[in-house]
């Protein structure tokens, strides 16, 4: 509960915070003073700044969000000889991978999984569970933390990031184009908004967004594939087809929260149509493509 309400309240604050810079930008007006018409630049305007101010003030706090909603320790002084192993492995990942040492840690559940996040490749945090410490052998941690490692290096982050902003802008953007057609001709409103605009805000952002969803996440699993065969180059490849099949025997697997879930090591389970949503390719299909030698 406690992560679910940090989650709404950080997105409800941005929310506020860009509300306050259109008007103080004058944007609002400016989508107004054109009466009948519509100030398609003025729109622009306010669809990326929602679109993608959005999502990159996520990008920003991303580190902080994690620690506060995944309860991550991390690791200053390594306190044990797992603790030692542990960043030992990451500064020799991090160093191969050409990246700065990423602040490492760990969070309490029972399920295997890790995950990365950050804004900068060279200021990233790396944890992972201490139900994948408990479960996993050392060699399979490892590929598990060079698959994290090869999120950062990759640039993950910032290019879902990206991409998000990108789709966010023309959802916004397109549904109040055609809000504005429909009040325009089929409620025969000549001047503001009337119920086309809102029905166009309400339900065909609704429409868009699933769609939009479908290409963020189609990028996401792409960018698993990348982070596998990074996997496979910093520990070896059958270390990481090892951690995967691991990872298949784990039972009701625990998802992350949506903010880092596609930068983890286990996605979730999804079957036909689901498949469409989900920022992890199944399991089966990780391994054959390390099997197979490809990305």
């Amino acid at each position: 509960m406690l992560r679910m309400l940090l989650f709404l309240g950080t997105n409800l604050a941005i929310v506020i915070v860009l509300s306050i810079s259109m008007r103080l930008l004058g944007i609002d007006s400016m989508l107004e003073q054109q009466g009948g018409g519509l100030n398609l630049n003025g729109l622009l305007i306010f669809s990326a700044v929602f679109g993608m101010g959005g999502s990159l003030i996520s990008l920003a706090i991303s580190k902080w969000m994690a620690k506060k909603s995944m309860g991550v320790r991390l690791i200053e002084t390594p306190a044990t000889k797992q603790e030692q192993w542990l960043v030992s492995t990451v500064e020799m990942q991090a160093r191969e991978a050409g990246i700065d040492m990423p602040e490492l840690g760990i969070f309490d559940s029972p399920q295997p999984n890790a995950f990365a996040t950050g804004m900068n490749k060279n200021s990233a945090l790396v944890a992972v569970s201490s139900g994948l410490l408990n479960n996993m052998t050392q060699d399979e941690v490892e590929a598990v933390l060079g698959h994290e490692i090869s999120h950062v290096a990759n640039g993950d982050m910032v290019t879902l990031s990206l991409i998000q902003g990108v789709v966010n802008t023309f959802v916004i953007f397109f549904s109040r184009v055609i809000g504005h057609l429909l009040d325009r001709v089929v409620f025969k409103v000549e001047r503001g908004h009337g119920p086309g605009y809102w029905i166009g805000i309400i339900f065909v952002q609704m429409i868009l967004s699933v769609l939009a969803s479908m290409i963020v996440m189609w990028f996401s699993r792409r960018r698993e594939f990348k982070a596998d065969s990074g996997g496979a180059y910093l520990a070896g490849r059958q270390k990481m087809i090892a951690a995967l099949r691991r990872l298949q025997h784990v039972s009701n697997p625990q998802p992350l929260p949506d903010e880092m879930a596609a930068f983890g090591i286990s996605g979730g389970i999804a079957n036909g149509f689901k498949r469409l949503f989900i920022s992890h390719p199944p399991l089966e299909e990780r391994i054959t493509a390390l099997e197979n030698n490809l990305d």
